[in-house]
Parts: C-alpha cells; structure tokens; sequence
C-alpha cells in the first residue's frame, strides 16, 4: 500500500491573533515536498484532550497502514497534554509513524529530537495550565466586584446592558409583574407549615405560569432554587449579620448594606455545597435592585436551612399553640389529649414523652381552653408597648440607627481581625494588641448605648411585626392557619406544668 502524508490542523477560537486552519494547513503543504497527502482538521477543539473526530480519523488511518507522516504547523495544534502526547507517539512510533512539526523542526528518529519533544510538549501544557488560570483569576475578581458572570436570568427580572466600573456588563432589571409572584411565593413558604408543594399546588390552582418554562409548570426544584438565591434579598445590616453568622465571606463593608441591592452567591472550591452549607461561601453585592425585604427572605432562608432532610410535619388542628408548647420536666412537646365527657369533649395538653415512653413525670393534663386563653391574654399585654406596623412593610430606619449599627458592625470586624494576630504577637504587639482592642471595645460601648437611648425598642425587633395588635383585636375572626401564623411571629417556645408557663418571646 502507497503510504500518503497527514496533514493535522486545530484551532479552538476563531480569533484574530489565532492561525486558521486553512494557514496552517498551506505551512504543512511545503513538508510534503510535493508528495501525496491528506488533510484533518478539527475546528472548535480544545487541544487537552484526544477527543475529536477528524484526529481520530487520522489515528484510524494510521492503525490501517496508510500514514508514513503526520505533519503539524506547531507542537499545540495536535496536543496540549504530557499524557496524551506521550501515548500518541507511542502509537506512532508502533505503527512506524515519524512526527513533523513545522515551526519547532523535531525530528522523532534520534534520541535528543524526542527529548526536545518533550520539552516543549512540558512547555506547551504549562501555557494551559497558565491560560486556564489567568481565566479563573479574571472570573473571580470580576464575580468579587459584582459582575454579571452568566447563568440563567433569575424569574423575576429580565436582563439589560450597562456599565460597572466604566466596564461593559449586564445587570438584572425587575419585571414587575413577575416580581409580584416572587413576593407572594416568599411570603408562603415563609409560614411555619407551608411547603413547596403547597405553592406548587396554589400556583396551579390560580392558573400563574411560570413564563420561564416551555410548559409554564412550577416544580418544588425551582422554587426551592428561588427561595435560596439572595439575588431577591433587599441587602441591608440584618442580612449582613445573617450571612456573618453563617460564616460566609462578606466581600462589602457593612455601610454598603442599605436595605435596596440584591446579592450573588458564589462557591468556593474548598466549601461544601453553595445552597446548603453558607460557611466559606461568597457573597457580593450586586448592582440590581431587590425584590423581597431582608427579614421576609431570612426567615424563608433560615426555613431552608433548618428542614434538610427532614421530613414535613403533620399539619396542626387540635390547637393553635401546636409546637409551641413544651414540656417543663423533659422539654418534649406537649400534645393535645382528648376526653369525651357528657358534657361535651374537653382537650388537654399532655407531655408527648410521657405519653410514648412512661419515662417522664409529665406535668399532669393541663386544660387546653384555659390554656389557650392565657397564652391569648399574655400576647394581648406583651403587645402593649409596641406601635401598630402596616402589613408588609418596616417601618422607615432612623439614619443616625442605621450609622451606628453599620460603625458597631466595623468596630466588631477591627476586632476580629486584631484578634486572628495574637497568636503570633510578640510582647510588644501584644500590648498594641490589647490596647487597640481596649479601645475599640469602649467605642464600641457607646455607640450601644447611644443606639439604646435612639431606639429603646429596636433590640426586640419590632420591625418583624405586621398588624399584630390589629389581629389580637379582632382574634376570634382570623382563621386557624392565621392564628398559628400570629404566634409563630411572636413565640419562639412556651414552657409549661401545671403552676403556670414561661414564655420565649421572639420580639
């Protein structure tokens, strides 16, 4: 069989500083000296790997006998990888193959035109590897200042041109029509018994599409992604602390958290996965506007958080105080027990422990009528001190409140910082150390009590209020779901024996 030259050509990109295919195939053509050969070419190939069709053609045709050369404009263009290199001249050389490279001149036939080989197939896979790095910087300092990175466009908004930093990129612009769902959906699931499929079913029931969807359909993936993603958050100081607490890396200054800019949330190689785990996640601020406020958002968020795999509770109907009341000797729940009497049927409330197991004491049967109106009667008087706030809305910050909390939250951080040195101090950094924190501390103390003097209510977080003075007003028209809805907004955990209850207030 009459052996033929193979001409290889490779470009990735078509760009203007590459060499095209059609180049470095005229470069290979001067090699043949006139002779017999066949082109392959591969266009839109990444040269790290093996896998494409023209080059394995070429590979076939040199396992039939039929290649005597394969000629390349230059080392990269057939592999960028030590590995694969090193099997593809193995190949060669069994099937008795010689290699030519146009511009580096090697010749495969003696020792040292190997080794040169080598070399620069070491050098050609460490311009990659740098390439492939250079890429992955420029990707994360961009992502850390709020760049439009790619991705999906987030139900809710629409994307739209504009400039950062005197850079061309894109941000998210609000759809308002779409941003009336997202709030409604938040406000949901943010009750302590709804689930996505709850939404799903309501979403269906009211004929809302989703218009994102081929099928306008909702599914409980898409919402679970909706409720986790912080590009919906207006960012202010309480989403800070949130995402402080959960150990993410905040990459703006407290100041910037007015309570108006959504958020990105980017992963970290070395964290866990970015919608469960937040410790040593991402967070920037972006440069759209939010859509849902920070306190309806973090208790949705925190929802999420705290129902991983685990399974969703029995909707209550025996009582509204279901899940709120626990037991004073064991601190299992109380658990509603009813006694049909002739005079009609009487409701207790039981240690659910002592129920199942006989191991608890138990507090005796407390009556659930006498019970209810207590608790009912203890809200009335806990919402004496506070001002009737409108539905959905907070009440507008004190600007002077809001200084002092973004300069309590940079006091903290100085003192963080100053603290991740002491392991390392000398004596006399030491005591800069501890007289900077000294100082800072004292700061720090009288911007507290300026803060309590400006807002003596501020610590109990009135603003998670909606109208609960309103609702005890008119108690026995809400609806049993309302009723929980009040006392989840209120109490945290109520313990209780038969002497009396203790209740944990959450405002």
């Amino acid at each position: 069989m009459e052996r033929y030259d193979a001409i290889y050509a490779r470009q990735s990109v078509d760009r203007a500083d590459s060499i095209s295919i059609e180049s470095q195939i005229e470069y290979c053509q001067y090699e043949t000296r006139g002779g017999d050969y066949r082109t392959f070419s591969d266009k839109g190939y990444s040269g790290k790997n093996l896998e494409r069709p023209q080059f394995q053609a070429m590979l076939e045709a040199i396992r039939q006998g039929a290649v005597r050369r394969v000629i390349v404009y230059k080392l990269d263009r057939i592999s960028r990888s030590i590995l694969d290199f090193a099997t593809m001249m193995a190949e060669f050389q069994a099937y008795h193959v010689e290699f030519v490279s146009c511009t580096e001149k090697f010749d495969t036939s003696t020792p040292m035109g190997r080794a040169m080989l080598n070399i620069c197939i070491v050098f050609a896979q460490l311009e990659r590897e740098t390439i492939q790095m250079r890429v992955e910087d420029a990707y994360i300092s961009r992502s850390r200042r709020g760049f439009y990175m790619g991705g999906r466009v987030p139900y809710g908004y629409q994307l739209v041109p504009c400039l950062l930093d005197g850079k061309k990129t894109s941000r998210y612009e609000i759809v308002p029509e779409e941003a009336e769902i997202v709030r409604l959906i938040f406000s949901m699931y943010a009750q302590p018994q709804t689930s996505y499929g709850d939404i799903v079913r309501y979403l269906r029931e009211k004929q809302i599409v989703n218009t994102r969807t081929n099928d306008g359909a909702w599914d409980r993936c898409r919402l679970a992604d909706m409720i986790k993603n912080p590009v919906y958050v207006k960012s202010d100081l309480d989403l800070y602390r949130f995402y402080k607490d959960q150990g993410t890396v905040i990459h703006n200054s407290p100041k910037d958290f007015i309570g108006c800019f959504g958020c990105y949330l980017y992963s970290d190689k070395q964290a866990g996965r970015k919608q469960v785990d937040l410790k040593g996640q991402h967070i920037v601020l972006a440069p759209h506007e939010g859509i849902v406020p920070s306190d309806l958002w973090i208790k949705a968020r925190i929802k999420c958080l705290g129902n991983q795999q685990v399974a969703k509770p029995l909707k209550a109907k025996n009582t509204w105080l279901a899940g709120k009341v626990k037991c004073a000797v064991c601190g299992y729940a109380l658990t509603i027990k009813k006694c049909r009497l002739k005079s009609g049927t009487i409701r207790y409330f039981i240690c659910s422990h002592r129920m199942q197991t006989n191991q608890c004491q138990g507090v005796g049967g407390i009556r659930a009528d006498d019970f209810e109106d207590l608790i009912l009667r203890e809200m009335r008087e806990h919402l004496r001190a506070f001002a009737t706030l409108r539905a959905g809305e907070r009440e507008p910050e004190n600007p002077q409140i809001h200084a002092l909390h973004v300069k309590l939250e940079q006091l903290s951080g100085e003192i963080e910082k100053l603290m991740d040195k002491v392991a390392d101090a000398d004596s006399v950094l030491m005591g800069y150390i501890q007289k900077r924190i000294s100082e800072l501390d004292a700061q720090a103390e009288q911007d507290r009590q300026a803060l309590r003097e400006l807002s003596p209510l501020e610590s109990r977080e009135k603003r998670n209020v909606s109208e609960l003075r309103n609702y005890m007003d008119q108690w026995e028209e809400l609806s049993f779901d309302d009723k929980r809805a009040v006392v989840d907004q209120l109490i945290s955990r109520i313990t209780a024996n038969q002497s009396g209850c203790e209740i944990t207030w959450k405002i």
